[in-house]
């Protein structure tokens, strides 16, 4: 296959998708990054948004056996934050200039239907901003209850499209459940967002490629591709991390292959490379997500270990993301940051 033929087609098959993600040779993966960057700034111009997550409780009833918040995880101490402490931190992020909240937990019934409702509800009257939910897999009377409260998007990842691999990790629960999730998700309006997690134990380039084809079916207006990191007291605490160019390969190819979608250049990309993120912008990705849950929650959060920037102060978080956005030419987005596909069809 010739690279540059490739990276000009307009659709690309699953094959011409694993050529890419194969690529190792130096030169060729930065025509890889190159091309991604020109379809970015093509389709999403040169503003980076910003989603500010509030990770407000690490109580999970799950137990994928990658996650350091795994249910039997015994060794994690447990947090959930006050629905107020929820709502003045989401006003704090707003009055920064940050126009995406991010609420995120483990998957907690604690939080019922009518408390997630009422601290979304109290968020929109408080705030000009987006709210994103993370909450993993809920009922759909939840989904539906929560739209009409004001929530705006969710953020689901499928994590992998290897209906076998997805048994093996988590034990509990099926793709086929997970894509159901999704796409009623986005029959009821919300804006979705999924992806995978790169480097996951038996995980092939076939699998990812398939991750990126799935994206395209589902029709996702957010994709996430983020590298594997081993946590401890999980089963997979002894595995080798997501490989760094794999990752931006697979960022990069999403990029060409989705085109108008928003992707973040991940948290987890920015911990094990600390130029992750300028990287990660610089292959396709055009969203940062800081981790702006206050202390003393910000620690406890450990999906996985020594996460980036946990002890910084958040406040400054914008300030420190701002000077390296700007240092590659691009710029902090005043706007919500919108679907694409949802801002081109309100100008139809």
């Amino acid at each position: 296959m010739k690279l540059e033929q490739i990276l000009h087609k307009e659709e690309l098959t699953k094959e011409e998708i694993i050529f890419l993600l194969n690529l190792t040779d130096n030169n060729d993966q930065q025509k890889l990054f190159d091309r991604a960057d020109e379809i970015r700034s093509i389709y999403c111009g040169n503003e980076v948004h910003l989603r500010g997550i509030i990770e407000f409780s690490n109580y999970c009833e799950q137990n994928c056996l990658y996650c350091g918040l795994r249910k039997s995880n015994s060794k994690l101490s447990r947090y959930r934050m006050t629905p107020e402490e929820i709502i003045e931190t989401a006003r704090v992020i707003s009055n920064q200039g940050i126009y995406t909240i991010v609420l995120q937990s483990g998957e907690d019934n604690y939080y019922d239907t009518d408390l997630i409702a009422y601290i979304i509800y109290q968020i929109k009257q408080n705030t000009n901003a987006a709210i994103t939910l993370s909450l993993g897999e809920r009922s759909f009377n939840e989904y539906r209850e929560w739209k009409i409260a004001g929530a705006d998007r969710y953020l689901l990842k499928h994590e992998t499209a290897n209906h076998d691999l997805y048994s093996v990790y988590h034990k509990k629960q099926k793709l086929e459940d997970r894509l159901s999730h999704l796409s009623f998700l986005k029959t009821i309006g919300y804006q979705i967002g999924s992806g995978n997690i790169i480097g996951l134990p038996m995980q092939s380039v076939e699998d990812i490629a398939d991750d990126i084809l799935l994206c395209k079916k589902l029709d996702v207006d957010m994709a996430a591709f983020g590298p594997f990191i081993p946590s401890p007291d999980t089963t997979y605490k002894n595995k080798t991390a997501g490989d760094v160019d794999l990752t931006l390969r697979t960022m990069a190819t999403a990029r060409i292959v989705l085109k108008k979608v928003h992707i973040p250049a991940t948290t987890a990309l920015a911990t094990i490379d600390d130029e992750g993120r300028i990287k990660g912008l610089n292959a396709g990705a055009n969203i940062v997500m800081p981790d702006l849950t206050p202390s003393p929650y910000r620690k406890l959060y450990q999906i996985y270990p020594d996460k980036k920037c946990i002890n910084d102060n958040p406040l400054n978080c914008k300030g420190c993301l701002q000077l390296q956005i700007e240092a590659i030419g691009r710029k902090i987005s005043s706007s919500r940051g919108d679907s694409l596909k949802l801002v081109e069809q309100m100008k139809d």
